[in-house]
């Protein structure tokens, strides 16, 4: 079997959207680098039931809805 075939998994520091940091483990970086989301679970429509507002931080989705505002979205 060939050596060093699969990336090294370790811990990482996961920034969610509100602030807090969660452990994890991950290909992601090296071992301790942070992570920051832009969407994570507590803020997501998949997983909160479609009541929570997305953060619009390059104003993608106002421009969404003003492109499209006639359709009914």
């Amino acid at each position: 079997m060939k050596k060093n075939l699969h990336p090294e998994y370790h811990m990482i520091n996961v920034k969610m959207t509100d602030g807090t940091i969660v452990q994890m483990k991950s290909t992601y970086g090296a071992e301790g680098d942070q992570l920051s989301l832009d969407i994570d679970p507590s803020v997501h429509p998949a997983w909160t039931g479609g009541n929570a507002k997305l953060m619009d931080t390059g104003g993608r989705v106002s421009k969404f809805k003003k492109k499209y505002e006639g359709l009914g979205f």
